[in-house]
């Protein structure tokens, strides 16, 4: 492969640029216009016109909190319906630049995008997929996808995608549609809507793009596509899970409850029960009973993470890396019956252990997943979610300070605990005096020492932590003072220190190091988002940004050595992500086997579920996992799961990976 001179990037820069698809927009008279739904309100929008044979143009953005893309996109297509020029500028998810181009001549193609810039042979049998872009590619790859004879499309530079069901369906008004289901472009299928040749409707998780004329059957077409998203995933649950009956793990090394290790035990399980914990050869071994053998590898207690979005499509990643147990710290009011659908095994994913209903306050920042007009409506909130069986409640950036005190004070007398952000022009000191049991992400400690006056609503909680952290002093009687409140008040802090790498350390064209360690082993569209850069990051500020990430790990380390409880979770990718938030814990400097400690018989402690989870031992319930390896002396090894069983069940991690398009660590 070339790297492109910087005279062609200058002429691909000229032939695309962002002042003539303004231009072209101008004069349309043809355009189709989207509605873009973020849970469940209207966010931003989705629009396509003609340019010229063969040419579209494209304007995608919504926000969130603050947040969101904002660009705009030409495509030239070839008579194939392959892309040879295609040019997307604007703003990212984070609002960092996006300025990507592709450009062929038939025989070979340059581009410049998030992943860098290069030249290689191009024949145009190819779907280039955008890093950063606008839902069109999904439409004009549906296209490629009907008509393929195999119904399989190569992806440019690497990658297929394929067509792997269609499901023609009648809505209510006696509409004709179809909805694909594509796999190869992440770990879940993709899910489009089409009338023939157009896109109707993207659904996928929160974020809907629905065409406008189609917005009323929005939630018709949501709910076919969860039973068919539910169909394929009890299918999966059916074909990857092995009912455990009688097993022995033998001569493994097992992870205790205390840090250590015990070497060559035989270890007795019976469906969902651990019967034994002994000495290898210390009793014979019925000639029936299965046996794994466990030889230089470590049998650890499922792990748990503290700081999930479940969703359907993220429970497998969970069991693949070793995750049995979670908290839910925010959801839909769902949440519950997916919990349910775990339990039974009807779909694949962790035991939640502790549901957390979230509220947020009014105005352009809230979170639509529940916010509030008034103190009246979230004093009945809590009792709501209390009645439903949830032990927490979550606070957001957006409530009022003047509620937290009242609603506080009605959560405590239910016996549920209090959590969250720390409402905009608080500081976290006043949130935990005012009663909080717990604070969600280490930028809310840092935004205690800043001005209370920065709203946290907005990017700026962030932002000013990326950019001010360095300068927190570990020995100053503010840092201290704060440091004892902690501990007088038994505050639990939830760091999420991983999310904050990616943000604040990460490059835009090289892989974050949040996920270098697995980026080639994700499917195409995974990969790439792992290349654009974290948080803007101004001129001259990259020392900086990493300065104040270091301060946090340097926190981190601090509360665990000042006994402060931490509790390990992620807000992001599951599993992957929990691996990284562990040896970040290390990295600051806190021993292994108190790292694995925290992620399982401490978090089985918060948890209140010790008696039956967090250890392996005679009587507990079997939430297992085999690693290959020692994490107590390399904590890396904790990627290296082989198996995991939960609910008597038992769960190959080279089998999950595999059915969502991921590479094993083999």
């Amino acid at each position: 492969m070339k790297y492109l001179s910087i005279i062609t990037l200058c002429s691909i820069s000229f032939l695309l640029s962002c002042d003539e698809t303004k231009k072209t927009e101008r004069s349309l008279s043809d355009t189709t216009r989207y509605d873009v739904v973020f849970r469940e309100t209207v966010a931003g929008e989705f629009k396509k016109w003609n340019t010229a044979p063969n040419s579209s143009g494209y304007y995608y953005n919504y926000t969130d909190r603050g947040r969101g893309p904002e660009l705009s996109e030409e495509i030239t297509l070839n008579d194939q319906n392959f892309i040879t020029h295609q040019s997307i500028a604007g703003v990212n998810y984070l609002k960092d630049t996006v300025s990507e181009r592709f450009i062929s001549n038939g025989e070979n193609a340059s581009w410049m995008n998030s992943g860098g810039t290069g030249e290689d042979s191009f024949y145009g049998n190819q779907l280039y997929f955008r890093y950063d872009g606008s839902p069109a590619i999904h439409e004009i790859l549906a296209r490629l996808l009907n008509s393929s004879p195999d119904k399989k499309v190569k992806l440019y530079p690497e990658g297929e995608a394929e067509l792997i069901d269609e499901y023609p369906l009648k809505l209510n008004d006696d509409i004709s549609v179809t909805l694909m289901m594509i796999k190869g472009l992440d770990m879940n299928p993709s899910f489009l809507w089409v009338d023939g040749d157009q896109m109707i409707a993207r659904i996928s998780g929160n974020l809907h793009v629905v065409r406008a004329d189609m917005k009323s059957a929005r939630s018709e077409m949501k709910a076919l596509q969860d039973s068919i998203e539910d169909m394929y995933l009890v299918g999966l649950a059916q074909r990857l899970t092995h009912e455990i009956g009688s097993v022995v793990i033998k001569n493994v090394n097992v992870f205790t409850s205390k840090g250590s290790i015990l070497p060559s035990q035989d270890v007795f399980v019976s469906s969902d029960r651990i019967e034994a914990v002994i000495p290898t050869g210390t009793n014979p071994i019925n000639e029936n009973v299965k046996v794994i053998d466990g030889s230089n590898k470590t049998l650890m207690p499922g792990m748990f993470d503290m700081h999930t979005h479940n969703s359907k499509f993220r429970g497998a990643l969970h069991i693949a890396g070793g995750i049995t147990s979670v908290r839910d710290l925010a959801n839909n009011k769902q949440v519950m019956a997916l919990g349910d659908q775990f339990n039974d095994n009807e779909i694949i994913g962790p035991r939640i252990v502790t549901y957390c209903g979230i509220i947020d306050g009014p105005g352009p920042f809230a979170n639509q997943r529940n916010a509030i007009k008034n103190l009246e409506e979230g004093l009945e909130e809590i009792q709501v979610y209390k009645d439903m069986g949830y032990q927490q409640i979550k606070l957001y950036s957006s409530i009022k300070p003047e509620w937290v005190a009242p609603m506080i004070e009605k959560a405590h007398k239910l016996g549920m605990r209090v959590s969250g952000h720390i409402p905009a022009y608080m500081t976290a000191g006043q949130a935990i005096n005012q009663g909080y049991d717990e604070i969600q992400h280490m930028n809310m400690l840092f935004l205690n020492f800043l001005p209370d006056t920065i709203d946290t609503r907005t990017p700026l909680r962030f932002t000013m932590v990326a950019k001010h952290g360095a300068d927190l002093d570990l020995n100053s009687g503010t840092y201290l003072e704060f440091i004892d409140l902690l501990k007088y008040k038994q505050i639990l802090i939830d760091p999420t220190v991983s999310i904050f790498e990616n943000m604040f350390i990460s490059n835009k064209g090289e892989p974050s190091p949040t996920y270098r360690e697995i980026i080639d082993r994700l499917p195409l569209m995974n990969q790439r988002r792992f290349y654009s850069g974290g948080l803007p990051k101004p001129e001259g500020k990259k020392e900086r940004f990493e300065e104040s990430y270091g301060k946090m790990l340097e926190v981190v380390s601090d509360l665990y050595r000042r006994g402060v409880a931490i509790a390990p979770g992620t807000d992001g990718l599951p599993g992957f992500l929990y691996h990284r938030e562990l040896e970040l814990y290390t990295a600051s400097g806190i021993p292994a086997k108190e790292v694995l400690r925290l992620a399982t018989i401490k978090a089985a402690e918060i948890t209140g579920v010790a008696d039956s989870y967090g250890s392996v031992e005679a009587g507990k319930q079997a939430d297992l996992i085999l690693i290959d390896g020692n994490p107590t002396e390399n904590i890396s090894d904790i990627r290296r799961v082989e198996w995991t069983m939960k609910g008597g069940n038992l769960f190959y991690a080279d089998e999950l990976y595999a059915s969502m398009g991921i590479k094993h660590f083999k």
